[in-house]
């Protein structure tokens, strides 16, 4: 149910996986009709009003006549899908028409509700507009990836429906669904494509992975803990009670009760070592500070998918139409950013637990955890490519924020870069989910090596789970679809749900 004010992560993701339908509220449907009311009474008037009687950009100064007010936003469309690069996937689309149905549903667009109505038919009906994912600087916000969806609904554009890849004129996606194009009116092309939902639906995606990202951070850890027999007592609560960061003491209750009851920590108790490395001792604290990070990103995008981020902003109860940026992406880009950053933490400290895992010198265990090791190469290049990924992610998280280049004539002078910052993201939080996938391969692995003793129930249970899709390595193998394989895991939430919900 879209309202304008209530959508949540978890809802965008269930329309993304078209597991809810797409329906708008009864008050957000009088909203926008009392708001098209407004712009139906200025629309010609002789006072010029942006992008309803005038041209865009650097040609807001030009007046268009009353005749021509539709072929204006017909225009528009045509003119701003300048997007280009590889396609958005379908739930990205599929996100980025949800964010846009919800903005529409707060009643400041001016947009006619068949229009909405329209939009949220296409949703429902699984017509996925192209969208070329390269194209938007993010102010006025994500205007040719936003141009690229609208098309299709007056029958343009190229789109796929339902899971058929194949890709079909607008007219012809339309007609699949039983549904016909519409015909624009004054200020509805500008009310489609005027905000930044492509990129808060990219990073809001991304969100959601990062969350079980860090579910999966925290068992990672506990596991090579246990391969590495490290200590347990870094995470006592009375430790990190007193730096009293949220996250922080969240994962390192997680690690508490995942390594409750492990008889090879119980092994080593007294065995003189004084202090683990920085990689197993301070997980808690840098998976926290992570942790902490994706609140903040969730509490923006949060507010960004309740937003009203049109241009001009029609107030109905005040019969005024007025100009403003709330379009501009700055809050999307600075989050996005953020969430490559907590990213990165992720992966550079699962990979230092990498190279211990399959150190002989670190991990007193057999060379690259192979029992063969000089006729077999074990994990060797498994570590590699983590190293190759936690890399990369580095660069990723170098913050497209803080870069601009004036658009439009110099009339949009300062940019957010929103777009870039979303799509980075989501790369980092896909690398990073791989680099961690790496770390539980090769401390199951380390946890069989260390056979008879086991390790504690909970963990036994994600070794399980994890031997469920990969079997542990008696002889070399390609290391790559078990990698992918244990990111699956991760990406699904099947390995946190190993754990019976215990890892919060």
């Amino acid at each position: 149910m879209f309202d304008g004010s209530s959508l949540t992560v978890a809802g965008l993701c269930d329309v993304a996986d078209g597991i809810a339908a797409a329906i708008l509220s009864e008050d957000a449907a009088a909203r926008i009709d009392a708001s098209r009311a407004v712009v139906d009474r200025h629309a010609t008037d002789d006072r010029p009003m942006y992008g309803i009687n005038t041209g865009f950009g650097a040609l807001a100064e030009t007046i268009i006549p009353p005749d021509a007010l539709d072929a204006l936003q017909l225009n528009l469309l045509r003119s701003h899908a300048a997007g280009v690069g590889e396609p958005l996937g379908a739930r990205a689309v599929r996100a980025t028409m949800a964010l846009r149905a919800n903005v529409l549903a707060k009643g400041f667009s001016g947009i006619r509700r068949l229009t909405v109505e329209h939009l949220l038919a296409l949703l429902n009906a699984h017509v996925h507009p192209i969208v070329p994912s390269r194209g938007s600087v993010g102010a006025s916000g994500d205007l040719a990836p936003l141009a690229h969806i609208s098309l299709v609904l007056i029958g343009e554009g190229m789109a796929t429906v339902g899971d058929n890849p194949l890709p079909m004129s607008g007219a012809e996606a339309l007609a699949h669904a039983g549904l016909a194009p519409i015909r624009l009116g004054a200020k509805e092309g500008l009310a489609l494509i005027n905000g930044t939902q492509p990129s808060t639906a990219v990073a809001t995606l991304a969100l959601a992975d990062a969350r079980r990202l860090s579910r999966a951070a925290d068992i990672a850890v506990a596991l090579s803990i246990d391969a590495l027999r490290g200590s347990v007592h870094p995470f006592e609560a009375r430790i990190h009670d007193a730096r009293p960061y949220a996250g922080q003491q969240r994962s390192a209750a997680n690690v508490r009760r995942l390594l409750e009851g492990s008889a090879i920590n119980k092994s080593h108790e007294k065995c003189g070592k004084v202090q683990d490395a920085y990689s197993l001792r301070c997980a808690a604290q840098v998976h926290g500070a992570a942790r902490d990070a994706l609140d903040f990103v969730e509490r923006t995008l949060t507010t960004e998918a309740n937003a009203a981020t049109d241009n001009p902003m029609v107030f109905a109860g005040d019969d005024e139409i007025v100009s403003g940026g709330n379009f501009h992406g700055a809050p999307v880009s600075m989050a996005a950013d953020l969430l490559a950053i907590a990213s990165a933490q992720f992966a550079t400290i699962s990979e230092r637990r990498c190279d211990r895992l399959v150190n002989p010198v670190l991990s007193e265990l057999a060379p690259f955890l192979t029992p063969n090791s000089g006729l077999q190469s074990g994990y060797m290049m498994a570590q590699v490519t983590a190293a190759a990924l936690a890399s990369e992610i580095k660069t990723l998280a170098h913050p497209a924020s803080v870069d601009t280049i004036p658009t439009s004539a110099n009339r949009e002078d300062h940019v957010s870069m929103s777009m870039g910052a979303a799509l980075k993201a989501e790369r980092a939080v896909a690398l990073a989910t791989r680099v961690v996938a790496i770390e539980i391969l090769c401390a199951s692995q380390a946890l069989d090596l260390l056979a008879p003793l086991v390790t504690s129930p909970l963990l036994q249970r994600v070794h399980a789970h994890v031997r469920s899709g990969v079997p542990a390595l008696d002889d070399d193998r390609p290391p790559s679809p078990d990698i992918e394989r244990i990111a699956s895991m991760i990406a699904t939430g099947s390995l946190e749900n190993s754990c019976a919900g215990e890892v919060k």
